[in-house]
């Protein structure tokens, strides 16, 4: 399955290059509609919000890749399946390829339910949906 960014792994950022160069087959742009993106300290975090969109890129990884890059974007998001304290979930939501529409299956880190209820009462909420433009 597909990951999708929106933070520090987009194509420019800080990130990237350190865990995707080289490790992806395309990467594209994409959309998640049902979020909305909040400012953290140095990167976003998305929250799920029926009527938001969150701007991003939809990056496939290389087949003999996936595996590491997997347990490699895990490490870089704090994620631990099932451990209460993960400030990120990794979920499977639908991405909408912006090239023609459609939507494609991929991973995505949104924000734990914890950190989503702070951000929610008291986040800088990123209006236009791209942390780019911040």
């Amino acid at each position: 399955m597909p990951f999708f960014v929106y933070g520090t792994l987009r194509p420019g950022e800080r990130n990237h290059d350190l865990f995707l160069r080289g490790r992806t087959r395309a990467e594209e742009p994409g959309r998640l509609a049902g979020a909305v993106l909040y400012r953290g300290p140095g990167y976003p975090y998305a929250v799920e919000d029926r009527q938001g969109l969150v701007h991003g890129e939809l990056v496939t990884a290389r087949p003999e890749e996936y595996d590491g890059l997997l347990v490699a974007l895990d490490a870089l998001e704090e994620y631990v399946p099932g451990d209460p304290g993960n400030l990120y979930e990794r979920v499977a939501r639908d991405i909408v390829r912006e090239s023609d529409g459609r939507p494609v299956r991929a991973w995505v880190y949104l924000a734990a339910p914890s950190v989503a209820q702070r951000l929610r009462a008291h986040g800088r909420l990123i209006d236009n949906g791209d942390w780019r433009t911040t």
